[in-house]
């Protein structure tokens, strides 16, 4: 066969420092896919096991093609380190023949014609214990449901497999992400944030891996891609259900080799990087709409963990609210008002209980319920069931956008620099708003 000739891949690099964390990493389940196993299924959870088709192997692969002794795989914090026994077929992933390499859990390899799945174990995540200590790596909360975020959370510690957050808007899914990144073993290497949702489309690809200089129009000089900035850490990908699907592909590839290749370049880079992402979509429902690519998806949520809503954990509002009045430099909230704020509904979470406190600290008052219970009663004015949901939709937005836009310059004073600090938008991206808007010249 021609991919016995192919020359092996050998790709041992880790993420690990010196402090490595004492929780152990997250275990796998090994399952033979196309030919029969025994056992069906196993549990690798510490240490290392044999696959082949000899009978001291821990998986009995029965099939011809496969050597006795074929493949090893071992548990680290990255997923499972794969070395080929000097097997007769080989072992393949991604159709290239290995001979020694690390892959995130959620991997696929062929020993010849035999397929292996290298699956997370969900149950050994899952039973985690609570952790009822009020705060995790800067998280608050008492809330049962936090409790049990918190334990899965250090359960964690001891592994740097992607993870995919999901939860709606102001949850604080980029403080899971923190957490994540804090408390593993590459907690002292950088921790780099994209927002998918506000990097103009035809610049997504150099946000993301980097260009060469003169690689396109305004490309003056060299740049260097969060996936490079991010190299011995965290990359943490917000509002991924926004990524634009022509730029899927490559993310794929980078998830899967670790590989990337800047835009202009011919040149290939590796690197070791553990991606968590964010979104307040359903992604299975968008990659079934053909709107987001499946295989992606997979890759991103071998964990997936939820951000609970506010309104689920409102004993944890006092905790939350004090400390937010704290860092605005005032004392504790009064007790009147913190009943006031239990009662309320969060449409905003813990965003809205932020700009709530910071209100009443400026103030001395607390601001109306809202702006989501004000817009729901001028939003139902607004709906017009002779026309289109599109064409309400862009209206909509439109004025949202002018609006919005208005308010942030007087703001700003005019400084884009600063605007587009304080939207979280690209600047240029932002520009091209204004733009738009005939709010600048273009």
């Amino acid at each position: 066969m021609t991919r016995t000739r192919q020359k092996p891949v050998v790709a041992t690099k880790t993420l690990q420092r010196s402090d490595v964390r004492t929780r152990p990493p997250l275990g796998a389940i090994i399952r033979v896919l196309g030919a029969k196993g025994t056992p069906a299924e196993y549990r690798l959870r510490d240490g290392t096991c044999l696959l082949g088709s000899g009978p001291t192997c821990a998986v009995v692969i029965a099939n011809p093609s496969v050597s006795r002794e074929h493949v090893e795989l071992g548990i680290v914090p990255e997923g499972v380190t794969v070395r080929d026994l000097k097997s007769r077929n080989g072992t393949f992933y991604l159709q290239q023949r290995v001979q020694q390499m690390t892959l995130t859990l959620g991997s696929r390899i062929q020993l010849g014609p035999v397929e292996i799945a290298i699956d997370p174990d969900a149950d050994d995540l899952f039973v985690a214990p609570e952790l009822d200590t009020g705060s995790y790596q800067g998280m608050l909360g008492s809330a049962a449901v936090m409790r049990r975020l918190f334990g899965v959370l250090s359960r964690l510690e001891g592994s740097l497999v992607n993870v995919l957050v999901t939860g709606e808007s102001g949850t604080g899914k980029e403080l899971i992400a923190r957490a994540l990144h804090e408390g593993s073993s590459v907690g002292g290497g950088p921790f780099v944030t994209v927002n998918c949702g506000a990097i103009a489309r035809e610049l997504v690809s150099s946000e993301l891996f980097g260009h060469k200089r003169g690689a396109f129009t305004g490309a003056q000089e060299a740049r260097r891609g969060a996936f490079e900035s991010a190299d011995g850490g965290t990359l943490f990908l917000d509002e991924i259900g926004e990524l634009p699907l022509d730029v899927q592909p490559a993310l794929l590839r980078a998830l899967e080799s670790g590989e990337i290749r800047p835009v202009g370049s011919d040149r290939v880079q590796m690197v070791r990087v553990r991606v968590v992402a964010a979104t307040n979509r359903d992604l299975r429902t968008e990659a079934s709409a053909g709107r987001f690519r499946e295989d992606l998806f997979y890759r991103l949520a071998v964990v997936e963990l939820s951000a609970p809503p506010l309104r689920e954990r409102l004993e944890d509002i006092e905790a939350i609210a004090n400390a937010f009045a704290a860092a605005a430099g005032a004392r504790a909230l009064p007790a009147e008002v913190i009943a006031n704020l239990r009662s309320r509904r969060w449409p905003g979470n813990v965003r809205e209980l932020r700009n709530v406190v910071q209100a009443f600290v400026a103030l001395g008052v607390l601001p109306r319920e809202g702006p989501a219970a004000e817009a729901d009663v001028g939003l139902s004015g607004y709906i017009d069931l002779t026309r289109p949901y599109a064409d309400l939709k862009d209206e909509l937005i439109d004025r949202f956008t002018q609006l919005y836009l208005e308010e942030l310059m007087k703001h700003t004073g005019g400084n884009q620099s600063a605007a587009a600090r304080l939207s979280g938008l690209d600047r240029s991206w932002l520009w091209r708003l204004l733009v738009k808007q005939g709010m600048t010249k273009g």
